[in-house]
């Protein structure tokens, strides 16, 4: 494997050759804030906050996709770069609700704890916000829109996984957002509620409804449990309060692990012991509650059971 070597804020470090200027911080411990990176996902640079000046280089690149080269020189908090970063979160939170202190996501938000570190308030840019109703019509995921930051993370998280891909981007400019085919509700369209899109979400865009209200995020112990529902062997999180368990979350998969709907509420089933509710499933576009032994396909087993008995 070849190596370079470069220098960072001053810093010679090295890193074997292909590796993002971005990469190349984190493997030595420097910090870069970024909202649309994921090392799990290809590289976007959609967010632009991770930008960096590199000598030699008239711009600010984006250092998660800028490859790391022999001899390059890189700074990442001088105060050309902590500027650029500043004027691009308040671009970020000129149309963004600033209902942190009601928002769920608030403690395990990636803006809110950027827009501390640089001191933005939300005040410098001020212009049209925008009115999007809140999305509830299923039991799964709440989308309020009207927080997204177009990072682009949800849809290349669902795109990972094969014949998925139930969601894109939609119109232009102040108008652009996320939406399924035909910008319809999800309950509508082919989602499978895996919930993958949520976990990956650094905002409060997109909500696991089944946590909701039940804690803060730093209020919340999580522990990382396979599913033994099929042979896939998903990732999914424990959540606890106080000792009990208030739900199961999707792990980010990013990967192309499938995550379903079984797992997640399956697993919720086995380690939850409050869990009375009845599993909700989408028939003729309708949610309606069926029994967890029907859910899970357990019925069709008692009964291929109880024939064979006879």
């Amino acid at each position: 494997m070849e190596w370079l070597t470069l220098s960072i804020n001053g810093r010679e470090v090295s890193v074997p050759k292909g590796t993002t200027v971005l990469e190349a911080c984190r493997m030595h411990d420097i910090p870069i804030p970024t909202l649309c990176h994921d090392p799990e996902l290809t590289p976007a640079g959609a967010c632009r906050l991770c930008v960096v000046q590199i000598e030699g280089m008239r711009n600010l690149p984006p250092s998660c996709v800028t490859q790391a080269t022999q001899g390059m020189v890189v700074h990442t908090q001088n105060e050309k770069v902590r500027e650029a970063r500043k004027t691009i979160l308040e671009l970020l939170v000129a149309n963004h609700p600033l209902d942190c202190m009601t928002c769920q996501k608030m403690g395990d938000c990636s803006l809110a704890e950027y827009a501390y570190e640089y001191g933005v308030k939300g005040e410098k840019y001020q212009g049209e916000k925008r009115q999007l109703p809140i999305e509830d019509s299923n039991p799964y995921i709440l989308r309020d829109l009207n927080k997204c930051i177009l990072c682009g993370k949800c849809i290349a998280t669902c795109e990972a996984v094969e014949e998925r891909g139930i969601i894109g981007f939609a119109y232009r400019g102040f108008q652009a957002k996320v939406a399924t085919f035909m910008d319809t509700d999800l309950k509508d369209s082919t989602c499978v509620y895996c919930n993958r899109c949520v976990a990956i979400c650094p905002v409060g865009a997109l909500i696991d409804r089944n946590t909701l209200g039940k804690g803060r995020a730093w209020e919340i112990r999580k522990e990382e449990v396979t599913c033994t529902f099929c042979e896939s062997g998903c990732k999914f999180e424990i959540n606890s309060k106080d000792g009990k368990v208030i739900g199961v979350t999707a792990k980010s998969a990013s990967s192309g692990r499938p995550l379903c709907l079984k797992g997640r509420i399956g697993s919720d089933f086995r380690y939850n012991p409050e869990r009375k509710e009845k599993p909700f499933v989408n028939k003729d576009g309708e949610f309606v509650q069926i029994t967890w032994a029907e859910f899970l396909g357990l019925g069709n087993i008692a009964e291929k059971l109880a024939l064979l008995a006879e």
